[in-house]
C-alpha cells in the first residue's frame, strides 16, 4: 500500500544566503539532495525556518522550483503557503501545484486573531487549489489556535489531511484522534518528538535534521515504532539541541549548528539578528557535544 506523501520526515529547510544575503539556490539544491541521502522523506520549503517572510515573490517561487528539481524520485516537497490573506495563500498553493509538489503546509490567517468562521473560510479557499493540505497549528506565533474541535471540523469538511501540531501540548494527540479519526498527526516541534511519536504521529515536520539527518531520522523511526527503550537514550542526547526548535531564535540556532557540523547554515536576513554571545556559546557547546558522540 502506498504511503501518503505527507507521511514521514519532512525537513523544514533552512535557506542558505550568500554573504550579500541573496539566495544561494545552488546551495539550497545541494542541501535538498543531502537530506534525501540522509534518509529523510521530503522537505518543506518556504516555512518560517526558510525565512519565507523575507523573500520576494520571485525568490519564493524559485525556492519551490529549486526543491522540486533537486528532489530525487520518491522524495516529496511540501511547500509552506502561508500568507496574510486566503487569496494569496491560494495563489501560492496554485504555484506549488504547477511546480510539482505533492502537498502544501498551511497556517491559519496570521495577520490578526481570526475567529472560527475566518479560519474555515481560509482553508476552504486554499483547498480549491487541489493539493492535499496539512494544517499548521502554531498558536504561539499566530495567536490562532487550531483546537482539536476546529481541526475536526476542517477535516470532516475534507479541507485538510493532517496537522503539524506545534502547540507543545502532547495531550492533544489523543483528543485529535478521538474527534477526527483519519486526520494525520505530524510532529511540529522537535522537542516533543518522542511523546507525539508514541502517541500516534505518522510524520514529523522537522528542524534539526537540517544538521544531523541520519541520527534524527533514526530517532523518529524508533519513536513511531514504539521502541521507547531504544529511542530514549538517543532522545536524551539530542534534546538539548532539539529544544532550540521551539525558541524564538530557532532559525539562528539551527543555522549555527549546521555551520558547526560542516553544513552551510550562514546568516539570516533581517529582521533576525545575530545570536546573543551567551546563546551562541551554549548552542556551540551543545552542538559539539552531539557531534563528538558521532551523531550525523
Amino acid at each position: 500500500m502506498t504511503r501518503p506523501v505527507w507521511h514521514g520526515v519532512h525537513v523544514a529547510t533552512a535557506l542558505p544566503f550568500h554573504d550579500d544575503l541573496s539566495v544561494d539556490y545552488d546551495g539550497y539544491a545541494e542541501h535538498v539532495r543531502f537530506l534525501a541521502e540522509g534518509g529523510c522523506d521530503g522537505v518543506c520549503p518556504n516555512g518560517s525556518l526558510g525565512e519565507y517572510q523575507t523573500l520576494t515573490d520571485e525568490e519564493r517561487a524559485r525556492v519551490v522550483r529549486t526543491a522540486v528539481e533537486a528532489a530525487p524520485e520518491g522524495f516529496h516537497v511540501m511547500p509552506g503557503v502561508a500568507a496574510y490573506g486566503a487569496a494569496e495563500s491560494r495563489r501560492w498553493a496554485e504555484q506549488a501545484a504547477e511546480a510539482g509538489p505533492s502537498s502544501v503546509l498551511l497556517l491559519p490567517p496570521n495577520a490578526y486573531r481570526a475567529d472560527r468562521r475566518a479560519v474555515v473560510g481560509h482553508y476552504r479557499e486554499v483547498a480549491k487549489a487541489g493539493l492535499p493540505v496539512v494544517a499548521y497549528n502554531n498558536p504561539i506565533d499566530t495567536k490562532v489556535d487550531l483546537t482539536p474541535e476546529l481541526l475536526a471540523e476542517l477535516h470532516h469538511e475534507g479541507l485538510i489531511v493532517g496537522v503539524k501540531e506545534f502547540s507543545g501540548d502532547v495531550r492533544r494527540a489523543y483528543e485529535i484522534a478521538e474527534r477526527a479519526p483519519g486526520l494525520d498527526l505530524l510532529i511540529g516541534s522537535d522537542d516533543v518528538l518522542l511523546e507525539l511519536g508514541v502517541a500516534g504521529a505518522v510524520g514529523w515536520i522537522a528542524g534539526y535534521p537540517n544538521m544531523i539527518p541520519r541520527a534524527t531520522v533514526e530517532l523518529y523511526r524508533l519513536a513511531v515504532a514504539g521502541e521507547v527503550a531504544k529511542a530514549l537514550p538517543l532522545y536524551r542526547d539530542l534534546h538539548p539541541l532539539l529544544r532550540w526548535d521551539s525558541k524564538t531564535v530557532f532559525v539562528q540556532s539551527i543555522k549555527l549548528s549546521m555551520d558547526l557540523a560542516g553544513r552551510r547554515g550562514g546568516p539570516c536576513r533581517p529582521p533576525r539578528t545575530a545570536l546573543a554571545p551567551e546563546q551562541a556559546a551554549q548552542i556551540t557547546r551543545q552542538t559539539r557535544e552531539v557531534l563528538a558522540k558521532g551523531y550525523r
